[in-house]
């Protein structure tokens, strides 16, 4: 059974159904493996769980959002 996993932000339903779909689509598509056989899990993780540059990435997102 082929296996697709993505690490990301938050996200709502709609957004997960449709990446849920997508990587099934192409997947599927370019493996010729039939969509059924497909395992997708989107792993969610909270932005205080992520770094970049030496920093939480929670604090450089709202710096950016502040425009610094």
């Amino acid at each position: 059974m082929p296996f697709i996993k993505m690490e990301a932000g938050k996200m709502d339903q709609a957004q997960k159904e449709t990446l849920i779909a997508g990587f099934t689509e192409v997947a599927s598509a370019t493996l010729g493996i039939p969509p059924e056989a497909f395992l997708v899990l989107i792993k969610e993780n909270e932005m205080d769980n992520w770094g970049k540059g030496g920093r939480m990435l929670s604090k450089v997102l709202a710096e950016q959002k502040r425009g610094n």
